[in-house]
């Protein structure tokens, strides 16, 4: 930690009196630096202690010498009396005590050289304690990076590095890692998409948040209370370029995985099943059959989140793209239909041989895709083959005109869609629609009087069902 100029004055030995700008005694001293110019702002940088006898000050210029150490961004002054002045003079002090500058009367006994060097002494500790600090963090950082926390490890250490937050954002700008719940809830608040190549500052309530690419894609953002110091900075640069390397290496790992799976797919497509998933129990593990395939159709996008989002799960589910689809293997189907996104349309297969379950969960994926619905079973989509030939304008024309004798008659309209469904079988429609089968009789009866047509016929039955099917 600096020493301030509080310390300074405190330390025994030196004999320092503070006689002006006691509020400003916390300031930190960057050096020190004696002097008798009266203008020596050009040979300042800011921070200093400045160091001077008065020789060439009087009552009379001492207010204006004052206000430019000011404006130079001078820590403090330390006047040794005893020679040019028997005190620090009067103006000097006023002027001091209104802009804040704290004065320390330096006594003659004290050389100057003993203040520069408490402050060096100071400097030196201070430089290697930030020293330490950075290279302990260091280690920290990359035996945590190399473990097997990884990435997530990381954030969270270099939170409590910093005593603060951390989130680490992908490219897309969401949030990946974060060190806490709260964190996370930060980083929601956060834009990122735009921030481009290096460092932004920004605040968050009464916090200050660092904004930092990283050197691949993705950023970081550290929150902390009080602003970075110096050793703080050189730990978020390290844990960048960790952060940067390890998702660099994940990102070469995701695709070399992704390929691997698409291979393994092709082989059970092929009909080699086993050896894939020989290869699958000893890479990651694999689902028990029997199995329910499924593919999803969707943007690129939509399919890569929906592949993120089943990563967690590769044990209980085998998934991998292949041509143009998601395709999914598992036992348990509702994992899949759960990491679906909107844009998303799925199909389902619907018979345990794999290489047909895929071209059908394929088939009734288009479908799916086609009819504008998130889920579609083959059976569902094979049923309907005969109305996917049929122009939807129509049909649908032709089922207002056959079915316009039962408007408003819903109760005809759905018992006679019942009674076609469980062909014609009076008993099993009956007890379906929680009637007796007279009463079913009668409104069959009264349903082909309406519709003017001999419901015995299968010619009929056949149109009435396709009209009962596109009926809009």
């Amino acid at each position: 930690m600096a020493l301030t100029l509080r310390a300074l004055a405190a330390q025994p030995g030196l004999g320092l009196s503070v006689v002006a700008g006691e509020s400003g005694l916390d300031r930190p001293i960057g050096w020190v630096h004696p002097t008798e110019l009266t203008d020596p702002q050009a040979f300042l940088e800011g921070g200093e202690l400045l160091l001077t006898t008065g020789l060439a000050l009087d009552d009379a210029t001492s207010a204006a010498y004052v206000r430019r150490l000011v404006d130079a961004g001078a820590a403090g002054l330390g006047f040794g009396v005893g020679l040019s002045h028997d005190h620090v003079p009067e103006p000097l002090v006023e002027t001091a005590d209104e802009v804040g500058l704290p004065v320390l009367e330096v006594p003659r006994k004290t050389p100057f050289i003993a203040l520069t060097r408490a402050v060096s002494r100071a400097v030196a500790a201070d430089e290697y304690a930030a020293t330490v600090r950075i290279g302990r963090a260091q280690q920290e950082l990359t035996r945590t990076a190399v473990g097997r926390s990884g990435v997530a490890g990381v954030v969270r250490r270099l939170a409590r590095l910093v005593d603060g937050w951390v989130v680490l954002f992908d490219a897309a700008g969401r949030v990946r890692e974060a060190s806490s719940a709260t964190a996370r809830a930060h980083g929601e608040e956060l834009d990122v998409k735009s921030l481009r190549a290096g460092t932004r500052v920004v605040a968050l309530g009464e916090q200050e948040v660092v904004l930092q690419t990283l050197h691949t894609r993705g950023a970081l953002a550290v929150g902390t209370g009080e602003p970075l110091d110096a050793p703080g900075r050189h730990i978020v640069n390290t844990a960048v370029s960790l952060l940067s390397l390890a998702l660099e290496q994940d990102r070469a790992q995701h695709g070399a995985l992704s390929r691997l799976r698409t291979g393994l797919l092709d082989l059970m497509a092929a009909g080699e099943e086993a050896l894939a998933l020989d290869v699958l129990r000893t890479a990651q593990g694999a689902p028990d059959p029997p199995w329910t395939v499924l593919a999803v159709a969707g943007s690129p996008a939509a399919r890569n989140t929906v592949y993120d989002r089943l990563e967690p799960v590769a044990a209980q589910v085998f998934f991998a793209h292949s041509d143009g689809f998601l395709v999914a293997v598992t036992d348990e189907p509702e994992r899949v239909l759960s990491a679906t996104v909107d844009g998303c349309h799925v199909g389902i297969g619907d018979t345990a041989a794999f290489p047909d379950a895929l071209r059908q969960a394929r088939q009734a994926a288009e479908a799916a895709r086609a009819q504008g619905t998130p889920l579609l079973r083959y059976a569902d989509h094979a049923g309907r083959g005969l109305l996917n030939l049929l122009d939807p304008g129509a049909a649908q024309a032709f089922s207002a005109d056959l079915l316009a004798p039962l408007q408003g008659r819903e109760e005809l309209e759905e018992s006679l869609r019942c009674w076609l469904e469980n062909h014609g079988h009076w008993d099993r429609a009956a007890t379906r629609l929680g009637v007796h089968r007279h009463t079913l009789r009668n409104r069959m009866t009264k349903a082909a009087e309406l519709l003017g047509k001999d419901l015995d016929s299968p010619g009929t039955r056949a149109e009435l069902w396709l009209a009962l099917q596109v009926r809009p």
